[in-house]
């Protein structure tokens, strides 16, 4: 059986989409592109997120490359607010302003903004896929605070407990797919779910009406 025809809605079901990782240490440890690609799940997934959004609190949504792209979108969508991607290095074609990051595997990046991005005091939501250890995070909080915007708020499928995110959820409001202190937390916390014994891609496939 699917996870969606378990009959009424399971808060978060959509989780249990996810596939292993099989490229081994460079890449993230699940791939959540199956949410994405299956309407009921992804629909499902913007309206838990968007119900712990205050549209009157964000003006812009910030979205990290490049798999915040996707949230960040659908995110803006529904708040009716204005999207922002904030790029990897070298891949915006206007005047930027950039820092250094390490990401979940150990490399440094860079990442960008167009310069200026938007009025001072803009406040603004940023969203990526994961927060594992923060670097990423940490490097488009500072690229908001530089062109002296407000960060709204912090947006993930789920934020690994550690030192860092919780510094985070201390400083900021943080929206995530997967609630804090739930079994889907733990399981997020040892990079292992449960699900992924059962797991068949096809359970994430669209269907025709």
């Amino acid at each position: 059986m699917k996870p969606q025809d378990k009959g009424p809605r399971d808060a978060r079901w959509y989780f249990s989409l996810m596939a292993p990782n099989t490229k081994g240490e460079k890449f993230a440890w699940l791939d959540p592109t199956s949410i994405y690609i299956n309407p009921k799940a992804f629909h499902d997934l913007l309206d838990d997120l968007c119900a712990d959004l205050n549209p009157d609190d964000i003006d812009v949504v910030g979205g990290l490359d490049a798999m915040g792209f996707v949230l960040g979108a659908g995110i803006a969508t529904r708040m009716g607010c204005g999207f922002l991607p904030i790029r990897k290095a070298g891949k915006l074609c206007v005047e930027t302003d950039g820092v250094p990051f390490t990401n979940y595997s150990r490399r440094t990046q860079s990442m960008e903004v167009r310069k200026p991005a938007f009025a001072p005091d803009t406040r603004v939501l940023l969203v990526d896929q994961w927060v594992e250890t923060g670097g990423t995070m940490e490097g488009a909080i500072q690229l908001i605070e530089r062109q002296h915007g407000k960060v709204a708020g912090l947006v993930a499928l789920v934020f690994e407990d550690n030192e860092q995110t919780a510094k985070y959820r201390q400083r900021y409001k943080c929206v995530s797919m997967v609630l804090p202190e739930t079994e889907w937390q733990r399981q997020a916390n040892s990079q292992y779910l449960d699900s992924f014994k059962a797991y068949k891609p096809e359970y994430a496939f669209p269907t025709s009406v």
